[in-house]
Formats: C-alpha cells, sequence, structure tokens
C-alpha cells in the first residue's frame, strides 16, 4: 500500500478503552499480534494522538555489544570451553 503524507481510517473505541488498529494501518507500521505500541499525545493547540511501534528489546539492543574481535564458530566456542575447563582443573590439582 502507498501511504500518502495523510491517511486516516476511523476505528471506535470499547467500554474498556480498546481500539483495533486498521489492517491498512498494521500493514503500513509493519504490526503483528502480540506488538507493542506507543500513544504520543501532543496537546499543543487541538489535542492530537499518534500511535507507532515500539520495537523489541532484541532491536533495540542488537548490535550494543558488537566487538572488533571475530566471532568463534560453534566448534572453536567448544574447544575454546574445552580448553578452559582444563585450565581450571589442572590449577585445581
Amino acid at each position: 500500500m502507498n501511504v500518502s503524507a495523510t491517511y486516516q481510517e476511523v476505528t471506535q473505541v470499547t467500554r474498556k478503552g480498546q481500539v483495533t488498529v486498521p489492517i491498512a494501518i498494521r500493514k503500513a507500521l509493519g504490526l503483528k499480534e502480540g506488538d507493542k505500541v506507543a500513544f504520543t499525545l501532543t496537546t499543543a493547540g487541538k489535542p492530537q494522538a499518534t500511535l507507532q511501534p515500539v520495537p523489541s528489546a532484541a532491536e533495540r539492543t542488537f548490535g550494543a555489544l558488537s566487538s572488533p574481535t571475530p566471532m568463534l564458530s560453534p566448534q572453536e566456542e567448544r574447544q575454546a570451553v574445552a580448553e578452559g575447563f582444563a585450565e581450571e582443573a589442572a590449577a585445581v590439582r
């Protein structure tokens, strides 16, 4: 769907204060069941609310612990752990 600068759909608020996000807006925002969204209220002038997706913790923190050291393959990781255990066992003796 090609959404222009302004797109509007009307939905109804339930007694519990719930709303259904229309499918065209869910698709445009890439929302899936279980995703979190944030409502932002702007009160300057006429009050308006906007809705935006909230990225998951994994998406927000991806790459935060990057390192210049290349990652080990699973086999290299197992070998490094085995060597570490062997060194600890030798130190205890």
